[in-house]
């Protein structure tokens, strides 16, 4: 019996954060969402975020509005998750699908402006846990011999779903 499981990461971006990659991702989604929510507020009676989703109809399609101002910057991620190392401190774990999320956002304010990136991972064929660590590999794997990895569970860091294979 084994187990497949798909990883959650849900990496925030606000006003706070350090990396380049991660400002050129707060800058250009403040710019995109303030261009954006100017279609669902034409008469400016509202500014941040939260108060468009409460009295504006479908004001809920600045997630995926907004979104295209992250998919090049995506793109550079070669389909890896990002800031998730294993115990050799590489890069390993591969994404197939992603959501970009508002978490808040204010028309006059940048520094209240906050986004989501979940990535999801491929799926992985979980072995083991080992104190804080999850022992996994790839599903995709043939043969006898799996290539493992050993990553530490942590903040913002889940399972996301989980399939038994009886075998």
């Amino acid at each position: 019996m084994s187990q497949i499981i798909t990883l959650c990461y849900r990496k925030v971006i606000d006003a706070g954060t350090t990396g380049a990659w991660e400002k050129l991702v707060f800058a250009d989604s403040y710019q995109e969402f303030k261009m954006q929510a100017q279609l669902f507020n034409q008469e400016k009676k509202y500014r941040s975020f939260a108060e468009l989703l409460q009295h504006v109809p479908d004001a809920s399609q600045l997630h995926f509005l907004v979104s295209a101002a992250v998919t090049g910057y995506l793109q550079q991620l070669h389909n890896t998750v990002p800031d998730i190392l294993n115990n050799q401190g590489r890069h390993f774990l591969p994404f197939n699908q992603y959501q970009f999320e508002i978490i808040n956002s204010d028309i006059l304010d940048s520094t209240r402006h906050q986004v989501a990136l979940n990535f999801y991972s491929e799926p992985l064929i979980w072995h083991h846990t080992i104190g804080t660590y999850l022992l996994v590999s790839e599903a995709a794997a043939t043969g006898d011999k799996a290539l493992t990895n050993l990553v530490q569970l942590q903040p913002f860091l889940s399972i996301y779903s989980l399939q038994t294979n009886h075998l």
